[in-house]
């Protein structure tokens, strides 16, 4: 399939201009949209450049002419669009999270893989280069062995009551808003680069504001989670929308027994390497890069790359995979239900104080167990599947 792919769109917020972009620029054909109200769908059409507005998901899905639909709408609703989407055959691209619950992202993996269709998940981060180069320096025994990690994901945007989104409300946002939202970007970059599983967590949640928009909140603003990772290394994750001045700030920074290295999503085009002897920041320059950065990195050294750069390369590997290709480390349904079982775990240590949870990889949602940090790490082998 050599022509440009005809694309659809269901939501019109934010995140669908995010996804036009990068469906545009990966050789798309923005074909159709949906929103909320017909009404809504018209606006967001006509401001994006997409070709037409169809008058709800259904229609959207029903029509027959796309080739990939890119789920953008409320978490709540991912499950019936998705499944939509993939009975009339066309590829998809569903936001995270990819369900509010385990046992849905099971039966979205399943769909998908009966259907015989790409179906992935939009963690995006693994897309900076500068996020391959640190896994390719972990990868390459480069750091030693890794021992600990710090991460955290900060933004400011629900920072006062007066603040509301229909993620902070349950039953359009799901049990978990916080962790799901931006937790979960955060581990999957942490697993990715580290090669490395969470294999068992222990977490405290906080609900700052107990009511938004005239509506009460259950879902959580913060959460705090020590880890433990398949070869036993240490670490410790902060998530929050309520930390003031932080806008996106995703950093994770991990200790090996050589080296360190830290990355900060808000400085794409740098790698802090710390060492004993001294430190130094290395600059992405696809020239000097390992293969995989140097795949993604695709203007000159000091031409910034950031957000959206990255949201187009993911697009870009969605897309080539439509077309039959295999591209490295591009993320799929298995990694958003990944996802949603880590999700299902913090709310599970949470509820009980922060007890330690099991959640290697072949540990699925209603079979996860209270265990000890004593344990001894589960160093199975893993296999990926890809939907």
């Amino acid at each position: 399939m050599n022509r440009p792919l005809r694309a659809g769109f269901i939501g019109g917020g934010f995140m669908a201009a995010v996804h036009t972009r990068a469906s545009r620029a990966a050789r798309g054909v923005p074909t159709a949209l949906a929103s909320s109200t017909p009404e809504r769908g018209e606006q967001a059409a006509a401001a994006l450049g997409v070709e037409r507005c169809e008058p709800d998901a259904r229609s959207l899905t029903a029509a027959g002419d796309l080739d990939v639909v890119h789920v953008c709408s409320p978490n709540r609703l991912h499950v019936e669009h998705t499944l939509a989407a993939l009975a009339a055959g066309a590829h998809v691209i569903c936001e995270k999270p990819l369900a509010t619950t385990a046992a849905d992202a099971e039966r979205l993996v399943a769909a998908a893989r009966e259907a015989g269709r790409v179906a992935a998940v939009p963690f995006v981060y693994r897309y900076h280069p500068m996020a391959r180069q640190a896994r390719a320096l972990v990868a390459e025994g480069e750091l030693g062995t890794v021992l600990t990690l710090d991460a955290c994901y900060l933004q400011d945007w629900l920072l006062d009551p007066d603040d509301t989104n229909w993620r902070a409300h349950q039953e359009a946002g799901g049990a978990s808003r916080a962790f799901a939202d931006i937790g979960s970007h955060l581990c999957d970059l942490v697993e990715f680069v580290s090669g490395q599983r969470v294999h068992r967590l222990a977490a405290r949640t906080r609900t700052v504001f107990p009511e938004r928009g005239g509506a009460p909140v259950t879902n959580e603003d913060t959460a705090a989670l020590l880890v433990e990772l398949g070869n036993g290394a240490l670490g410790t994750l902060l998530v929050s929308q309520l930390a003031p001045g932080r806008k996106n700030s995703l950093t994770f920074e991990l200790h090996g027994t050589r080296q360190s290295v830290r990355f900060e999503q808000e400085r794409p085009e740098e790698l802090w390497i710390g060492a004993r002897e001294g430190s130094r920041l290395l600059l992405r320059d696809p020239g000097t890069a390992a293969a995989d950065s140097a795949r993604v990195s695709v203007l000159p050294p000091g031409h910034a790359l950031g957000y959206q750069d990255a949201f187009t390369a993911f697009v870009t590997d969605v897309y080539d995979a439509v077309r039959g290709g295999h591209p490295e480390g591009m993320p799929t349904f298995a990694d958003g239900l990944r996802a949603a079982r880590l999700t299902e775990a913090v709310l599970a240590s949470a509820a009980e104080g922060g007890t330690w949870i099991e959640t290697a990889p072949d540990t699925a949602p209603d079979t996860a167990s209270k265990t000890t940090p004593e344990t001894t790490p589960d160093t199975a082998s893993e296999t990926e599947d890809r939907a």
